[in-house]
């Protein structure tokens, strides 16, 4: 039996300012949980768009260590309609981000980026016809 969908699960320094950096592109507070006053849990998700094609879901945990950047193995691929207007936005919210590139896998282009804890976040944009 195939599994049906799949979320990503980060552990974040700060649940908080984590949530904060990922509204900017889009996703909006789905479930959270507090402990002792402190935000430890957080879905954060932006789906069911009219077209149909809106879909991403990210589960973010308060880490129980510190956060090494350095040794982040995952890296999140996201997609948008505009990359550049993306791009332009998050700059403009003070977020550094990378140039956007066209490499062969995404002629449409992409640019990285880095969350507040060092997962880096590639976003493209796909060919529109």
């Amino acid at each position: 039996m195939p599994i049906d969908s799949l979320t990503a699960y980060a552990h974040v320094a700060d649940v908080a300012r984590s949530v904060s950096f990922y509204r900017l592109l889009g996703l909006e507070v789905q479930s959270t949980h507090e402990s002792e006053g402190v935000l430890v849990w957080a879905l954060v998700a932006r789906t069911g768009d009219p077209d149909g094609k809106a879909d991403a879901r990210l589960m973010l945990a308060l880490a129980s260590g510190p956060i090494d950047a350095g040794s982040q193995a995952v890296l999140f691929y996201c997609w948008t309609p505009d990359v550049a207007g993306l791009h332009d936005e998050l700059a403009a919210a003070g977020v550094t981000v990378g140039d956007v590139a066209y490499p062969f896998h995404m002629p449409s282009g992409e640019f990285r980026v880095e969350d507040p804890d060092g997962y880096v976040l590639l976003v493209g944009q796909l060919e529109t016809h």
